[in-house]
């Protein structure tokens, strides 16, 4: 017979386990940077202090102490990003770096790329993908279409799955809290000398926010979402110098939008289903006495996405429906040669194919309308060549170059030049970038069909194009227990892509940004870290002499990290968000208008019962800032939520 277990009786049982504590040793204080190790610059595991590039890296410890549950979240407080979302969870969400356009940034996870083939521009909505099973992320900032092509112009989002090792564990957590929000995951890893598994799974819903602000009439129908994200990582490795990972991950979310930003966008019914699946297969070899290191990579990702708008009693004469597929396929061979400890090369060939195909239907009072994009695909192959420099430990340099070519828009060749100098006694560190960048048409600005309102799709569009270049300092102070750093950036783009009434799509688009970034860490004891950054900057539209819409002219952000009393932790932080331009659609012609900045404060305390049981709390926007992203779309107020994790 077997017996039931209560909840009570199983708390009793983890709290009875024991508790693990370590031996007394005599404190010391580790400097800042000492184990950092960057993957994305390189495509190689490099340490940081030989990158020259703008990079910041979010580790799996940082991402414990958030207790946030996104990687839009997270993004937020990154130097030299800005985040626009419409609306609350599941609303569109975009990032921009460095002022570029928000299809400017690539997004990857696990080096493959993200950007959806059947989206306007090929952007990626960042709304959707949840932190479980993810180790850390790495942005990096400036044109890197040399080692990652198409989409680069801006920079790097490059998000990195947990891989498992040690001792099998499984954790479960949960927390709950504003406008109805409840969240739940589950995860299991571990790893042999062979063999290594990471397994997770979360469940989010919430009643949500309206999309369409509540300051604007007509608006006060809550809307919904929900997500469930499924994911695994196995690996295998044997003992001829064999590697063999295979990684895929599901999102399936359904989100309840509003037709429009501003006095009465509400709509009370119409809702957004996205699915979504990841695929990857690699396998790691080395050779010549571990000199040569192969990797080849292929991967599957595609996406799907339905619209469903009914009538309803607000619009009883209005309805519309959507699907939008697409799905990329890719094959990705990189060899890494060590010939010596001052020089890398690395080399790689890559190809991909994409296809994307769209339905689109309303109906209206002024009659019936729809937009059929029928399967179109595009292939692209691509090879990249790069030498990383090390000479007396002082002196650092990446070359790189890379030509690709598009099945319809043909050629494109980028480079860059990434040198550094490190002067270990002072802990000073000079570096600089030069960099171009690429962006092919996507599948709709090239075939998009013409309309009875005229043409859209151009088979003649080139690539967009950029030239980017910064040069900085880094300072460290007390032996690395205080770290300064100062980045200045410029970049041009021309060839951009815009969308005229008479022509269609057409390259007549020219920007530029500029601006200084300021970092500074300063870590007093183990158990105390802050951290601050700020960004100036200017992105204007070269052709109107106007600011790009939704880009910060100031940023600033700050966090604290601190443990005491042994179990306890807490993570604060605040985030100012300059003014930003947006446009106003409710009025003719469509003016342009300047959002007042906002600031907002967040905080999370952690409690460790036990090694194997912690509860925590976490608070956001804490003096209930009322602020717009984008003009006339809801954002969250004050919100608190609670749960726990507990550890097998």
């Amino acid at each position: 017979m077997i017996k039931k277990i209560s909840f009570f009786a199983l708390v009793l049982a983890i709290l009875s386990l024991p508790i693990y504590t370590e031996e007394k040793k005599e404190k010391t204080i580790p400097p800042i940077l000492q184990h950092d190790v960057v993957v994305t610059a390189t495509r190689i595991e490099t340490p940081a202090k030989e990158i020259a590039s703008s990079v910041t890296v979010i580790s799996g410890e940082d991402l414990a102490k958030m207790k946030k549950s996104t990687v839009l979240e997270v993004l937020e407080e990154v130097l030299g990003v800005d985040i626009i979302q419409n609306g609350g969870r599941g609303g569109a969400a975009s990032a921009f770096l460095r002022g570029a356009n928000s299809e400017h940034t690539l997004v990857l996870m696990d080096g493959v790329e993200l950007n959806d083939p059947i989206n306007p521009s090929r952007s990626y909505d960042l709304a959707h993908l949840s932190l479980e099973n993810i180790e850390r992320i790495e942005v990096l900032r400036g044109p890197q279409s040399t080692l990652y092509g198409s989409d680069a112009i801006g920079g790097v989002v490059n998000i990195m799955t947990k891989k498992g090792a040690g001792k099998p564990e499984i954790s479960l957590s949960a927390n709950s809290g504003s406008y109805k929000s409840i969240t739940g995951s589950a995860a299991a890893s571990g790893g042999t000398s062979k063999i290594n598994y990471s397994l997770g799974v979360s469940y989010f819903k919430t009643q949500g926010i309206s999309a369409a602000s509540t300051s604007y009439a007509g608006n006060s129908e809550k809307d919904g979402y929900q997500n469930l994200d499924l994911s695994a990582r196995l690996g295998y490795t044997s003992r001829s110098n064999l590697e063999v990972d295979f990684i895929v991950r599901s999102l399936t979310t359904k989100t309840e939008i509003d037709n429009y930003g501003g006095a009465y966008g509400d709509d009370p019914n119409s809702v957004q289903d996205y699915k979504s699946l990841f695929l990857k297969g690699q396998i790691r070899t080395l050779f010549l006495k571990n000199r040569w290191e192969q990797k080849l990579g292929i991967s599957f990702v595609s996406s799907k996405r339905e619209h469903e708008n009914p009538p309803d009693s607000i619009h009883p004469f209005d309805q519309e429906s959507g699907l939008f597929k697409s799905k990329l396929f890719k094959i990705d061979w990189q060899n890494n040669f060590f010939l010596h400890s001052t020089n890398t090369l690395t080399f790689g060939i890559e190809y991909e194919q994409e296809e994307g195909k769209s339905e689109y239907y309303s109906y209206g009072i002024w009659g019936p309308f729809s937009s059929i994009f029928p399967l179109q695909k595009a292939t692209t192959a691509g090879f990249y060549l790069q030498d990383q420099v090390r000479l007396a430990n002082q002196f650092f340099a990446t070359l790189g170059i890379r030509l690709d070519s598009h099945s319809q828009s043909g050629f494109a060749v980028t480079y860059r030049l990434a040198p550094a100098y490190f002067i270990e006694k002072t802990g000073t560190k000079f570096k600089a970038t030069f960099g171009t960048g690429f962006k092919s048409p996507s599948l709709y600005q090239l075939y998009a069909p013409t309309t009875v309102l005229g043409p859209i799709g151009n088979k003649n569009l080139e690539p967009e194009k950029s030239v980017g270049w910064d040069f900085g300092l880094e300072q460290q102070f007390f032996q690395g227990r205080l770290l300064f750093g100062t980045t200045y950036f410029y970049s041009t783009y021309k060839n951009l892509i815009s969308f005229d009434f008479l022509q269609g799509y057409i390259n007549i688009g020219k920007a530029l940004s500029k601006g200084i970034e300021i970092t500074a860490e300063a870590k007093p004891s183990s158990e105390f870290l802050v951290k601050a950054s700020y960004t100036r900057m200017e992105a204007k539209d070269k052709e109107k002499n106007s600011y790009l819409l939704r880009r910060s002219r100031d940023k600033f952000t700050a966090t604290i990290d601190c443990s005491f009393l042994e179990k306890w932790s807490l993570h604060l932080s605040v985030l100012y968000t300059g003014k930003r331009d947006d446009v106003d659609f409710s009025a003719w012609p469509y003016p342009q208008l300047t959002l007042p900045g906002f600031t907002f404060f967040n905080a999370c305390l952690s409690f460790d019962l036990s090694s194997r049981l912690q509860f925590f709390g976490r608070l956001d926007n804490l003096l209930n800032e009322k602020y717009e992203m984008i003009l006339g779309y809801g954002t969250p107020g004050f919100s608190a939520y609670g749960g726990f994790k507990v550890l097998f």
